[in-house]
């Protein structure tokens, strides 16, 4: 199904419809409710060099508009993913954009050069600044420098596929660290990863987990998320990823409007993993009202962009609403 197509670097997607990384698995397990051949991509859960046996229990807790997790990025590793988790998703009929993670730029030329033995695999989720984990965590993700140093490594190893660098929020500003993934020669940037956050067990009197910090997603983080958004594609000339605290298609559209290119669909998945179906109708919806065919003609016109220099990013024209 060709529905809105959108392009990332050198790949087409055939729609904007993403599912976020950590919230869908490895691609089959909420196949009862969406089929993975109904999104443009299914980032699967991140896999790092060598399996992972993830942070101790209890790694979910509640709030009051979201989730907070400290997860630890427990998976079965790079070789068994490759072997095991990307043969059925591929012939379920989903396109895989892999996560990766790594503690070192050796580390990431490694699984690059691994995922070039796999063409099946058209795009590559770089995950920086997982809040919980110890290797590397926001520390190198927080420096543009390193961020263009890991985008690079990656992408140099990967020139056939799309690139795609999450970034974290954990930052005083996001927009340094989107124009090193850019000078680093990434095809997009994903915005945001989660929040970092805690919780504390009351009848215990320590920190709910045992690490302390966790990371907060969910509905309470989308004014956060709509505003990096905002920011980066302001300051970059490369496709944004939109994620973040998205709970209908209401968020979906605001994205748009800021001019994200896609958006990934996470926690919200966890309480209603039939929300595909609602915001493609939604936005088609809000479209057709408006006379509009594509998601990009959404995208708000800046005070700064002029009618020979258009939108930053690839995409439709700049949208003007009615007054």
């Amino acid at each position: 199904m060709s529905e809105y197509p959108i392009r990332i670097g050198p790949v087409e997607f055939k729609n904007p419809w993403f599912a976020a990384s950590g919230c869908f698995g490895y691609g089959l397990e909420y196949k009862e409710h969406i089929p993975p051949s109904e999104l443009g991509a299914v980032v699967t859960k991140t896999v790092t060099p060598l399996p992972r046996a993830g942070n101790p229990v209890p790694r979910l807790q509640e709030t009051a508009s979201g989730l907070l997790n400290s997860i630890g990025l427990q998976n079965v590793g790079l070789e068994a993913y490759l072997r095991d988790k990307l043969p059925p998703l591929v012939e379920a009929g989903g396109v895989p954009f892999v996560s990766i993670s790594a503690a070192s730029l050796d580390e990431y030329a490694r699984m690059a050069e691994r995922l070039t033995e796999f063409p099946e695999v058209v795009a590559v989720e770089v995950n920086l600044g997982c809040p919980n984990v110890d290797a590397g965590g926001d520390r190198d993700a927080a420096e543009a420098r390193a961020v263009e140093h890991f985008t690079r490594t990656v992408k140099e190893r990967l020139p056939d596929r799309a690139v795609a660098i999450k970034l974290t929020p954990n930052v005083t500003d996001m927009v340094p660290l989107a124009r090193g993934a850019e000078q680093g020669g990434a095809d997009a940037i994903v915005a945001i990863n989660t929040l970092g956050g805690m919780d504390i067990d009351l009848e215990r009197a320590r920190p709910t987990f045992a690490r302390e910090r966790a990371g907060l997603s969910g509905p309470a983080i989308f004014p956060v998320a709509l505003l990096k958004v905002w920011e980066i594609t302001g300051a970059v000339r490369i496709p944004v990823v939109a994620v973040g605290g998205i709970a209908s298609e209401r968020e979906v559209l605001k994205f748009f409007m800021a001019g994200a290119t896609a958006v990934q669909l996470g926690t919200v998945l966890f309480s209603k993993p039939t929300l595909l179906r609602e915001v493609r109708s939604g936005v088609r919806r809000f479209l057709d009202a408006r006379g509009l065919t594509h998601p990009h003609e959404l995208r708000i016109a800046r005070a700064r962009e002029t009618a020979d220099e258009g939108p930053s990013q690839e995409g439709g024209k700049a949208w003007v609403p009615t007054r």
